[in-house]
């Protein structure tokens, strides 16, 4: 959302960052752990100081109680190598989303990214124990005829280079 209205939004981050809710990073002693949100900043590194790219897709509404909201957020930027990144949250926990995206004039050949997703809805990283949670590969993209299209899984982040 911050990303649509970057005419308003110059700058964006987290106010703390370990040990409060909503952390970056968990601490025990001297054990540490990577939170969800921690990755999720991560794979989004390419937006800073990138060129917002309109991009629209239009998502199905989910509800909640009488409110109802997309099931995903999409956002596109070139990034400061040149680079093209699309960026999707769904926010459906139980459907894959599958998004097709005109590429206008851009010639990609390829889609390469990271996804952040689990079974669980909340799985959460633990300081001293392995990662239950962090970024994959993600092999849901394909470009073909003009268009990106991605599959994407429920409750997921997946942030997508074209190259």
């Amino acid at each position: 959302i911050f990303h649509r209205h970057t005419e308003r939004v110059k700058m964006a981050n987290i106010a703390q960052t370990v040990n409060v809710l909503q952390a970056m990073l968990l601490t025990d002693g001297g054990k540490m752990a990577k939170t969800p949100s921690y990755h999720v900043f991560a794979m989004y590194l390419p937006f800073q100081d990138a060129t917002f790219l309109p991009v629209e897709a239009k998502a199905p509404l989910l509800q909640s109680g009488k409110d109802s909201f997309p099931a995903f957020n999409i956002s596109a930027a070139r990034a400061k190598d040149g680079k093209v990144h699309v960026a999707i949250a769904n926010m459906d926990p139980q459907n894959v989303q599958q998004i097709r995206l005109a590429l206008g004039g851009l010639k990609a050949k390829t889609a390469s990214g990271q996804i952040l997703t689990h079974a669980k809805m909340d799985a959460h990283n633990v300081p001293g124990a392995p990662e239950a949670i962090s970024p994959a590969p993600f092999k849901g993209a394909k470009i073909s005829g003009g268009a990106l299209t991605l599959n994407i899984p429920a409750k997921s982040v997946v942030v997508v280079r074209l190259d």
